[in-house]
């Protein structure tokens, strides 16, 4: 059962990123998080109401921090949804488990045992490897600094990945956790609205804001609850899906063109994020593992 709550999630936030993408037309990415945030404090409000839990914690510091990284990946992850293709966006955000994965290298680096992190050097590098394959027809397109941003996107999940993790060890249900990142969604998309500016509403467009905090919502509820209560190896590795269901999003709606070299790019990431998990399994039983 926990396998499909991970299914769900990934395609609850492929299909935000479909509508993250019609919307970033008449919105900027501080709009998108703020009116994200405000669909998501009401909808985990009601969601807490009706479950009957209550919505103080004993964690405020770690909430803050957890918001404070997950706002600044879903901005850059925002930001690369509006000006690269579907699929490759999605893919670059999915880089957590590779980020993560060069952050435990490093510390070998740095304390002399990096013989003994010859696999995860590997698949590092074969994850960048992936990367470059498929940012090369971005690249040709002058959409480098989309690119880079969409990197870092992933760089940022995977501090919040471990940080939601460390939340549910904690006894705090997947509601609150929404909630809170909802609220600080809200706080940084106005901030950041006050050096952006505010983009005037047209109807009906504005109501893909909508759907992109319902989406977003049910996504980080099926996203927490799988990591909480199923098996982290097992539910890691299948946040892949939301590679492949923003492939047939990117193909069948946008009509995106992926060449030869960036379908070979994707399948890297896939292999070195799932081999990253399970080698970081072996290697650190108890670390946390990612989500999306």
């Amino acid at each position: 059962m926990q396998a499909l709550w991970m299914l769900l999630a990934s395609l609850f936030f492929a299909s935000m990123g479909v509508c993250v993408k019609f919307a970033s037309s008449y919105f900027n990415s501080a709009e998108l998080i703020l009116y994200r945030g405000l669909v998501g404090i009401a909808f985990m409000w009601a969601l807490a109401r009706a479950q009957h839990i209550t919505l103080a914690t004993r964690f405020p510091g770690m909430h803050a921090w957890r918001s404070l990284v997950g706002v600044m990946s879903l901005g850059a992850w925002f930001y690369a949804l509006a000006h690269l293709p579907l699929a490759t966006a999605m893919t670059l955000n999915y880089m957590s488990s590779v980020w993560i994965a060069a952050f435990l290298v490093g510390g070998s680096l740095l304390f002399g045992r990096i013989p003994k992190q010859g696999p995860l050097v590997l698949t590092v590098m074969l994850g960048f490897v992936g990367v470059v394959l498929m940012l090369r027809p971005t690249f040709d397109h002058h959409l480098a600094f989309a690119g880079l941003i969409g990197l870092l996107s992933g760089m940022g999940a995977a501090f919040a990945y471990m940080q939601v993790m460390a939340l549910s060890r904690l006894g705090e249900p997947e509601t609150r956790v929404v909630f809170y990142f909802s609220v600080g969604s809200v706080l940084a998309g106005g901030a950041a609205m006050l050096l952006t500016g505010a983009s005037p509403w047209l109807w009906p467009s504005a109501l893909w804001l909508i759907p992109v905090g319902v989406l977003a919502s049910l996504g980080q509820l099926c996203m927490t609850r799988a990591y909480s209560h199923g098996s982290t190896l097992v539910v890691a590795n299948l946040q892949y899906s939301g590679i492949v269901f923003g492939a047939i999003y990117s193909v069948a709606l946008f009509g995106d063109a992926i060449a030869l070299m960036g379908w070979a790019g994707m399948g890297l990431i896939v292999i070195s994020g799932i081999a990253a998990t399970v080698l970081r399994q072996h290697a650190i039983p108890q670390a946390p593992a990612e989500e999306h």
